[in-house]
């Protein structure tokens, strides 16, 4: 005789599995930004120090040009063309455009796209300097005519011209290397490694360093490396603006 043993009911799982709970789809989602945050720090790190770390080692292997000299209201002061047609530093205080114009400079070419008051833009000009601006955002890279600005207004001015941003560093150094390759007193290597001695640029500016050419202008870096490079700069942008 035999015997059918009836199907045993099926129960709920007292102890459903964790996939569902939303308490565990939360903690997924932390992995996950803490995983992207992480990533973002090295990448964060392994950019600004290398760029450091390149800058510190350009400022011990070079030594400032030859006229470099401190100048009252004016920080990293130094020549670009070999003639002395050309000058570079930081944004001056109202000291500095007086100091520029007693020794004899006559233009000035203001690289700062930053939101600039009335009586700042009024400075130079009362110092009694020519003013040209060719705003350049921070971090970034000139476009082909402001650089053939920059070389036709060299090339006009009756004085030296002084070319600066904001710090003298990053703009003013692309520039300054647009101006040396373009008129065949550096290769973009030099140029490049002598402004990395002054102060660190972005990634975007040493990309667009190392590619410029005297023959012919030099377009803007390719998406992917300005993506890396503001993904890079982000922190300090965003800390000068605070």
């Amino acid at each position: 005789m035999s015997v059918t043993l009836a199907p045993s009911p099926v129960r709920p799982d007292p102890n459903p599995t964790q996939s569902g709970r939303p308490g565990t789809r939360r903690r997924r989602v932390a992995h996950v930004l803490v995983g992207v945050l992480l990533g973002y720090l090295a990448l964060w790190a392994t950019g600004t120090l290398g760029i450091l770390a390149l800058s510190y080692w350009a400022r011990e292997e070079n030594p400032p040009p030859a006229g470099t000299h401190s100048m009252r209201g004016i920080h990293n002061f130094q020549p670009v063309g070999t003639a002395g047609e050309l000058w570079r530093g930081a944004a001056p205080s109202p000291a500095g455009y007086q100091e520029l114009a007693d020794l004899g400079f006559t233009t000035v070419v203001d690289l700062r796209a930053e939101d600039l008051s009335e009586a700042q833009l009024a400075e130079p000009r009362k110092a009694g300097l020519d003013v040209l601006r060719l705003p350049i955002r921070d971090g970034q890279t000139p476009k082909p005519e402001q650089v053939q600005r920059l070389l036709d207004t060299v090339a006009e001015a009756s004085g030296p011209v002084f070319v600066h941003c904001g710090a003298g560093v990053g703009r003013t150094g692309t520039m300054a290397a647009a101006y040396l390759v373009r008129t065949g007193q550096a290769e973009p290597g030099a140029a490049v490694w002598r402004n990395l001695s002054v102060g660190p640029p972005s990634i975007e500016q040493i990309y667009y360093g190392l590619n410029l050419e005297e023959e012919r202008a030099t377009a803007k870096p390719p998406l992917p490396v300005v993506a890396v490079s503001r993904f890079v700069d982000a922190p300090r942008r965003i800390w000068s603006y605070l």
